[in-house]
């Protein structure tokens, strides 16, 4: 029968996941015997994944088989048992089984160094990640048709040990199917991909296809929003997205086709005065919600520029919390076009005074482009991490460890002022390189090693340095493009 068990961090939210991923595959497995299964990335609150079943369609009937296989597996109760297998076995059994990219994902690591995998009643596979000790600890799941597939969802951390409310990332889903695509254009659809090119020299080449797709996008979306006679571009997405670099970047891109450069502006010079900032639920000042801005007059200016007029636009001195006018006078040039970036662009209660049809919305977040193997991805959530990690490290002097600390409470942040209106916008961008974690292990690695066994933030070091163990390290960063978003994160070149 499920344990109690009650998700309280996101440490335990990811060891619950993938346990549930594995019952789900071993589920799977049992009802339909040896298929395809291609587990995507999170979407709708929950993991998308595909069943291949040589192009019969998935039906209701086979999802209730696969939840009521999974409901007897947790009722059984059974023990995880973490195998330790050494490369070549491992290798040899991934090869037989049919699992060629798990067992390229091993090449070039010495044959007998050890590995772990997990069996549950003699269904095995690697996770990469903990696992929680049996079956039984799933006590909430729910399984439902999305698409050409399957939506496993999850309780988190963030929902009090609940499963989200459902919401349709329907932008999300073809970001992802899009990313995909171009991503498989590449040669690169797996990770052992990816490190065999790094390994045979092609380093350059790879990062150059990766910046010449995002350029493709971004020139796209600047023409659809000329065509379309858009008159404000609001940009949005979760920390580390690399939100600065892709406004400036789109703010060229429409210059390009108009021949005026957009006024580009951030939110962050229209918060409240410090001393009118809201408290939060922990006693410290709340910057992130949308109460620490001055909306009113937001909107307004925002009103009185698409209609003609004059504004004096403030900047926000950070060091004594307050508004400072007269530093930036500012009146539209016909045809220009305003491009503002901030966390709550594309909640409409920051630009209640604008019509809809002038307004182009575009979320961005790190849809990661590559899968370890076909049962595993790198989480945007982490991708978006060790991008944090260099940045604070690179630019405000942070170590690894204060910006572990921080990150649960800048999670929870964006789940509620980010997330809700990813929905909203017109076009989603990706902003992840394929070749980013390659590169950002360079950086991140030596950060995270330093953190002390005594710390509390050294289980979640460990954690990461465990997984990027699989990823070809890239130490040379001459051919990344002064303009690219890695560059937000990695600094300029030296």
């Amino acid at each position: 029968m499920a344990r109690k068990f009650k998700i309280t961090n996101f440490a335990e939210e990811r060891a619950y996941h993938n346990t549930a991923m594995l019952i789900y595959l071993k589920a799977v497995h049992g009802v339909m015997g040896d298929v395809n299964v291609t587990i995507g990335n999170s979407l709708n609150q929950g993991y998308y994944s595909y069943i291949d079943r040589g192009g019969a369609r998935l039906t209701t009937s086979d999802i209730h088989k696969i939840r009521d296989k999974m409901e007897k597996i947790i009722a059984y109760d059974t023990e995880i048992v973490i195998e330790h297998d050494t490369v070549a076995h491992a290798m040899e059994k991934w090869y037989s089984l049919g699992y060629p990219e798990k067992a390229r994902l091993l090449e070039n690591r010495p044959p007998d160094e050890e590995v772990e995998i997990a069996n549950l009643h003699n269904y095995r596979n690697c996770m990469y990640s903990a696992m929680l000790p049996t079956s039984g600890y799933i006590h909430t799941f729910d399984l439902r048709p999305y698409r050409n597939g399957v939506l496993l969802r999850l309780p988190t951390a963030l929902e009090g040990d609940h499963i989200p409310i459902y919401r349709d990332d329907e932008k999300l889903y073809e970001s992802f199917a899009e990313s995909n695509r171009l991503r498989k254009l590449t040669g690169i659809e797996y990770l052992a991909d990816l490190n065999e090119k790094i390994r045979e020299g092609m380093t350059d080449e790879v990062i150059k296809a990766s910046e010449w797709l995002q350029n493709k996008q971004l020139a796209d979306f600047a023409e659809r929003i000329v065509e379309e006679g858009r008159k404000v571009v609001l940009i949005a997405g979760p920390s580390s997205s690399g939100k600065t670099t892709t406004a400036k970047r789109i703010c060229r891109e429409i210059e390009s086709f108009t021949g005026v450069a957009p006024l580009y502006l951030g939110t962050d010079d229209y918060f409240v005065e410090r001393t009118q900032t809201p408290i939060g639920p922990d006693g410290k000042p709340d910057f992130e919600g949308l109460d620490a801005m001055d909306i009113d007059l937001f909107n307004q200016q925002m009103k009185d520029l698409l209609d003609g007029k004059e504004v004096d636009m403030p900047e926000f001195d950070f060091i004594n919390g307050t508004k400072v006018f007269g530093k930036r006078i500012t009146r539209l040039q016909p045809n220009q076009i305003m491009v503002i970036e901030g966390i709550h662009s594309l909640n409409d209660v920051l630009t209640k005074h604008i019509p809809a049809n002038e307004k182009f919305k575009i979320y961005i977040s790190p849809l990661t482009m590559i899968a370890m193997d076909r049962h595993n991805r790198l989480s945007t959530a982490d991708s978006r991490l060790l991008r944090r990690i260099v940045r604070d490290n690179q630019f405000r002097g942070y170590d690894a460890e204060r910006t572990l600390e921080t990150w649960p409470k800048v999670r929870a942040g964006e789940s509620v002022n980010v997330f809700p209106y990813s929905s909203s916008a017109d076009v989603v961008f990706n902003s992840s390189n394929v070749y980013e974690t390659c590169m950002l292990k360079t950086y991140a690695e030596p950060l995270l090693r330093a953190i002390p066994e005594t710390s509390e933030q050294y289980p979640e070091a460990c954690r990461i340095l465990n997984f990027m163990k699989y990823f070809e390290k890239i130490e040379n960063s001459d051919a990344v493009p002064d303009d690219s978003i890695m560059r937000e994160f990695i600094g300029p070149r030296k």
